[in-house]
């Protein structure tokens, strides 16, 4: 969040605050039930007041369930900027968790109409770079790799950090690096991460069957979904 705020250029409020109000927000969630939290701060009114935080805790979607048990098939659309585009442009605000979620849900609605379950955006070059609301992770050999966030001005997904730091657990190597959206079909697994989806096989892209991996208890189990 803070690297998001210093993006659009909003100061937050204390850590403590915000934390305080998380934990309001949980005081008041059920038992048993998994939620997906939202901390949101805003600019504030147009007169200068104060930065508005608030939270919103509600639960994960069916969906989101049924992609970490059965896998998804997803579509490649293209993002109209080339790979390396967004870290020479800060306004486009590549990288930068925002309510600006107007075409990350424009994308996912063209996504239900072409009967997938999500998107891989593409670079106007050809390359792979994330989902509207998650992050590319595939397996090659005994690497864990991701698309790199510096060079691309991709969000840099938290869940998809944790699962690479954690790689070694798994007894697998990790790293970044490009891949073109072809070459998926020649990995050994690929994914979808984030903080409310967890982790989601793609089972196909494009229509055309990727190699399923064995791991994704293992590595669903890891990250404490």
């Amino acid at each position: 969040m803070s690297r998001s705020a210093s993006l659009v250029e909003i100061t937050l409020p204390p850590r403590e605050a915000l934390l305080d109000l998380v934990g309001q927000a949980l005081a008041e969630w059920p038992d048993g039930v998994e939620g997906a939290l939202r901390l949101v701060c805003t600019r504030g009114g147009e007169d200068g007041e104060p930065v508005t935080a608030f939270a919103t805790l509600a639960p994960v979607g069916a969906r989101q369930i049924q992609g970490r048990q059965e896998g998804i098939a997803i579509a490649t659309a293209s993002l109209g900027v080339a790979a390396d585009a967004r870290p020479a442009a800060p306004w486009l605000l590549g990288g930068a968790k925002t309510l600006s979620y107007a075409v990350n849900m424009a994308t996912q609605r063209w996504a239900g109409g072409q009967g997938v379950d999500d998107v891989l955006w593409v670079s106007s070059d050809g390359y792979a770079l994330e989902a509207p609301t998650s992050t590319l992770v595939w397996l090659a050999g005994d690497t864990l790799w991701t698309v790199p966030a510096a060079s691309t001005g991709i969000l840099p997904g938290i869940t998809a950090r944790c699962l690479l730091d954690h790689a070694g657990d798994l007894g697998y190597a990790a790293g970044e690096r490009m891949i073109r959206p072809v070459d998926l079909t020649e990995v050994d697994g690929a994914w979808f991460a984030s903080s409310v989806r967890g982790l989601a096989e793609i089972r196909s892209l494009d229509g055309k069957p990727l190699n399923r991996a064995g791991d994704t208890a293992r590595m669903l189990s890891l990250l404490g979904f």
